[in-house]
């Protein structure tokens, strides 16, 4: 193919000359663009969106409210408390605590130091178990099959990551000892956020990189 001006060879698919820059009327390729993502309407869109931690999550979930969270946390509660009931009272009986305080009430002008300090090493045995049994009981149904604690699972609530997948058993531990820092917050506020964050995310569940979502 020649030049309709200067003459020169030009190769074929040129757009135009390359001696004198005569357009040689061959139309040129198009350049495919990306097709833009689709907007984000009423909080219905399966579009994917960059997460501030750099993670990527889907805006088509459905986020657990927070009145559903609390009474879903109430119902744990209560199991919590009767499994400790049943645990920890043989305990205190065993251990001889009310032995102990019996003495310590007989000795008001001076309590004897080993009876104290034998009280407060009970004291933290039983704080240790009964933050066992919370950890466990949380970190072992939230990574599990049902992703959900029984009283999650009564309302139909479950824990996830930030990408809708199952938590595992690290992070759930993760979510649960994160709960000490939320309820270091005054007034709750730490817990409060899961009521008007944008994906109803309480305090320790951005810090464990959480979701807590509705069936």
């Amino acid at each position: 193919m020649y030049c309709s001006k200067c003459g020169a060879n030009v190769a074929a698919g040129t757009v135009f000359c390359g001696s004198c820059g005569t357009p040689t009327g061959t139309p040129a390729v198009a350049i495919a663009r990306p097709a833009a993502p689709p907007a984000y309407v009423g909080g219905s869109s399966q579009a994917a969106y960059a997460d501030p931690a750099g993670l990527v999550a889907s805006r088509g979930f459905t986020y657990a409210g927070f009145w559903l969270r609390v009474v879903a946390s109430l119902i744990d509660g209560i199991i919590m408390s009767a499994a400790m009931g049943v645990l920890l009272v043989p305990l205190f009986l065993l251990t001889g605590m009310g032995a102990h305080l019996n003495r310590m009430a007989q000795r008001n002008s001076q309590p004897d130091p080993a009876i104290i300090f034998g009280f407060l090493g009970m004291m933290f045995v039983f704080v240790v178990v009964a933050v066992l049994i919370q950890w466990l009981y949380h970190a072992y149904l939230e990574s599990g099959e049902k992703q959900a604690t029984w009283g999650k699972q009564a309302l139909g609530v479950y824990v996830t990551d930030l990408t809708g997948n199952p938590v595992t058993f690290g992070r759930a531990s993760g979510r649960f000892f994160a709960k000490m820092v939320t309820g270091m917050i005054p007034l709750g506020i730490g817990y409060a956020m899961a009521g008007f964050t944008e994906r109803r995310q309480a305090l320790h569940d951005m810090i464990a990189s959480c979701l807590v979502l509705r069936r």
